[in-house]
Order: structure tokens, then sequence, then C-alpha cells
């Protein structure tokens, strides 16, 4: 009896061992509830503002926004700023100019010519090339972030799981490297982006509450708009057409029953 209680006991524990995460396998990303996720999802608006401002304070230092455009920040479905509104948040970056009208493309002390944004421009990069960037981030290459969402394994819950996962202890035994920084929620556990956020680090405009969790909540889904700006006219055109195919299939039911009700 004792040895088919120790066999099970030991064969358990040894089905169960897979499951267990080894040094450096990432954490159970955290699941949180998406307003736009699901067939009917759509964006909160307040969300969509706030993470733009966290993207604008915090993230644009070091990360690009290169696919989305100033314009989309004013038109349907997006964080719903007004057309002035968005074209002062245009006007508020500095774009690279064209040759001027002397064909220079630099000031008298080399700088290139800049001129302020408008809505058909696109968000700059923080830096003005790879190794730039590479040289201000000690090697590493911070990444794009027009879709970090769709980009990743686990879309928005990886991304909220990375910002607010910097806080966890570091396990017994392992080693941080030099100049990288502990996440369990990273492959390996070792980043290199420092922690991003910290609480009340961005003041929203509307006093909402501004702890990590909350920064990381409204920057993921502003960053899955930027992925999928057109999540809600997609979602309203796929209802349309399951309504649509419901209807059909009705019809073409009742029209089967008509003609074939006399030949049973």
């Amino acid at each position: 009896m004792r040895f088919a209680l120790a066999l099970g006991l030991a064969l358990g524990l040894a089905a169960a061992a897979p499951a267990m995460a080894a040094p450096g396998d990432p954490y159970p990303l955290k699941k949180m509830e998406w307003s736009f996720e699901g067939p009917f999802g759509t964006y909160n608006r307040t969300d969509l503002q706030h993470g733009f401002q966290v993207y604008k304070e915090v993230c644009s230092a070091c990360h690009s926004l290169n696919r989305v455009a100033f314009h989309t920040l004013s038109e349907p479905g997006g964080p719903g700023f007004t057309d002035a509104q968005m074209k002062a948040i245009a006007a508020s970056y500095q774009i690279d100019a064209g040759p001027n009208d002397k064909g220079e493309t630099v000031d008298d002390k080399g700088n290139p010519l800049k001129r302020p944004g408008t809505p058909a421009d696109h968000f700059p990069p923080p830096f003005a090339n790879e190794n730039a960037a590479r040289t201000a981030n000690s090697g590493a290459l911070p990444p794009d972030l027009s879709l970090i969402v769709k980009a990743r394994a686990g879309g928005p819950d990886y991304v909220y799981s990375i910002l607010t996962g910097f806080k966890e202890p570091v396990p017994k035994g392992f080693t941080v490297t030099k100049d990288k920084y502990f996440n369990p929620y990273f492959v390996g556990w070792n980043i290199s982006m420092p922690p991003p956020l910290s609480d009340g680090q961005v003041t929203f405009v509307d006093k909402a509450p501004n702890k990590i969790a909350d920064e990381a909540y409204a920057v993921v889904t502003f960053l899955a708009w930027a992925s999928e700006p057109h999540l809600e006219d997609r979602h309203r055109i796929g209802v349309a057409v399951m309504i649509f195919l419901i209807v059909l299939s009705g019809l073409l039911y009742l029209s089967y029953r008509a003609v074939w009700k006399d030949a049973h």
C-alpha cells in the first residue's frame, strides 16, 4: 500500500515537473481585462488619451512610433482628440526639414534643419539612427512600438506584464547580468530596459489614479490602438456581416420550405 502511494506520488511529481518554469523561463502573463478585446470590443477614449500622455512623457524618450501619423489622433476610432488638439500635438514635435531655399539641410552649427510637425507627419524617432540608439542604451536597440502589441505573443498582456514586472523579487541563486534588469516576464529574465514607470510619474490631466499599474494599463491601451487603429471599424463590419448572414440564412430556409412544401 505504501509502495503504491509512493509510486503514485512520484509519478504525479514527474508529470507536474514539465509545467514548472525553469530558471529564465518567463512567468505566466498577467491576464487583464481589455475593453478592446472580443467581437464587440472598443477602445476606451480616456485610457487612450492617458496612454498617449504616458507614451509622450516617458516612452518616447527611447522608443519610436514610426507608423503612426499625427492626423490619426483625431480620426474616428482613435483617442478622440479634437482637430485643434491634434494640430497642437503635431506642432509640439520637431521634424527634420527638407532643404531650404538655399539648398541647405543643416544650420550654421551643423545641426539638421527642423520644422514644427504637421498632421501629415509621423511621430519622429528619438534617435537619429540605430547606432545613436544603441550608444544611448548600452548597446541595446529599443524596439519601435507601432506594432509591439501585435508583434509579441500574449499581446497586451505581455506588454503590461513587462511594464509592471520590475518589482518582482529576484529568485534565490539567479544572477542579474551587469547593465541588465530583472524582469521575470522577459525571456531569460535579464532585460536591457530599466524600469520605465513609477508611481505618480505621469500626472494625468484629469487627475486620474497614476500608480504604475494605471500608467501601464493606459499606455498598453494606446499601443494596442497604434497596432490596430481600425479595430472598431472591423468589429462593426464583422457584426453587420454576421447579422446579414443570419438573415440570409433565414430567408433561404423559408424559401426552401415554400418551394418544396408540396413535394413531400
